[in-house]
């Protein structure tokens, strides 16, 4: 099994077809197995809509029961670390183009809420902490070939650092990767 599957239009329809459900896989990525009714409660929703979206998760091979629990309990986990997809696997597929947007659209929100959580407790981290997190921009002229290739090395550089054994004081830290083409306003 790909532990780094590349999603198809169907699945990413699955999972963007609800803001919970990027929320539930996201979270059992996070902190790992869990039941319906500790995921309801951790992100303030419902058991029954939480069971609901696991399910349809399921459908597509995203999370999977674990096996453990008793009774009605159900465990879930996510089945894969991450994911990724290509708009080109998508084009000309209206339900998928669409799908892919309301995903992006999800990430984006997400991406401002942990940054807007940082900056407004960063002032009370070390300043260790402080120096090193962050974010940064460069302005590069690349080809299409020469952007995919700094993505393909950049994944490589942040694997090998997920890879590494946590030393004291470490923490969990959330790394976004965009490289955007400059767009002519006109």
């Amino acid at each position: 099994m790909d532990p780094h599957p590349r999603l198809d239009g169907r699945t990413l329809l699955v999972l963007s077809s609800h803001p919970l459900r990027s929320r539930l896989l996201g979270q059992l990525r996070l902190a790992g197995p869990a039941t319906a009714t500790g995921l309801a409660r951790e992100l303030g929703t419902n058991t029954g809509a939480t069971s609901y979206h696991l399910r349809r998760l399921a459908e597509v091979g995203l999370v999977t029961e674990t096996g453990e629990g008793r009774g009605r309990e159900r465990w879930w986990r996510a089945t894969h670390e991450m994911h990724s997809w290509f708009p080109s696997d998508l084009a000309g597929e209206a339900d998928g183009e669409a799908a892919l947007s309301l995903l992006r659209d999800e990430h984006r929100r997400r991406f401002s809420e942990l940054a807007d959580q940082w900056l407004a407790h960063e002032h009370s981290w070390p300043a260790e902490w402080r120096d090193a997190a962050g974010a940064g921009d460069w302005f590069l002229t690349l080809s299409a070939g020469q952007v995919r290739a700094l993505q393909d090395e950049l994944a490589e550089v942040l694997e090998r650092h997920r890879g590494l054994e946590p030393e004291p004081g470490a923490r969990r830290v959330f790394a976004y990767l965009h490289l955007l083409p400059e767009v002519d306003p006109e």
